[in-house]
């Protein structure tokens, strides 16, 4: 118990940085959340129980269009499905002997950046650790939605285009140390970045979705790497 109590201080203290990112960036969801006709509580509740920007920035513009409940469901299916991957992947750094119910519990906040952070620690994954980024990223994002729904149409355009990009700018700063230490992995990564500028400027390619893309990326590039330089057991 006095283990997994330190495990979850420590996802708390490494998640600082993820949800001040999120308190940022959720700031202009809930900015438009508002002005899509929701109330400050149903922006609320969808953060706190989606816990997706690709996603509930979607979802926005068809609650925006009058869409129907097929076309939302089916769009953060496409755009949500890389998370069942990335849950995929946690759970081989968990460790075995965990209850199942541990896994089921983390599925639920799993984000790119609480991801990349969790697959990044060394040896076995603790529940508690991610349950510790968790406890602060969430909020955070929740939090940032209410505050941008409450006053966020008295900040400049100029600012909110600038938290658009913060989310991204956080990513970075989580995947860069791991790729300096690792030269597969930045290579990985740098392909990753080609094989997504291709499919932004070709012809066919360019016309997939957002969500599908990361898909395709996703199995096709981790395929060929684990194909190519498998990681040991003993590493995990």
């Amino acid at each position: 118990m006095k283990a997994g109590f330190r495990e979850w201080v420590r996802g708390c203290r490494d998640g600082i940085p993820i949800a001040l990112g999120y308190l940022a960036v959720s700031f202009s969801f809930g900015i438009l959340a508002l002005r899509a006709g929701l109330t400050v509580g149903q922006a609320a509740m969808i953060s706190l129980f989606n816990v997706t920007s690709a996603g509930q920035f979607a979802a926005l513009s068809i609650i925006s269009s009058g869409g129907s409940y097929v076309e939302l469901a089916l769009s953060q299916l496409v755009i949500n499905l890389r998370y069942c991957l990335m849950s995929a992947s946690l759970s081989q750094k968990v460790d075995r002997k965990a209850p199942f119910f541990h896994r089921f519990f983390m599925a639920y906040g799993v984000t790119d950046e609480i991801f990349a952070l969790s697959a990044s620690t060394e040896g076995p994954l603790s529940p508690f650790y991610t349950y510790g980024q968790m406890s602060v990223a969430i909020p955070g994002w929740t939090l940032g939605t209410v505050l941008g729904a409450v006053a966020g149409n008295l900040l400049p355009e100029r600012v909110l285009s600038a938290l658009g990009v913060a989310l991204y700018a956080m990513f970075c700063a989580i995947i860069i140390p791991p790729a300096k230490k690792s030269r597969v992995l930045l290579i990985v990564i740098l392909c990753a970045m080609g094989a997504s500028v291709l499919f932004a400027v070709l012809p066919l390619l360019k016309d997939i979705s957002s969500g599908t893309r990361v898909i395709i990326l996703t199995v096709a590039i981790a395929a060929v790497a684990a194909r190519l330089k498998p990681v040991e057991e003993d590493a995990q």
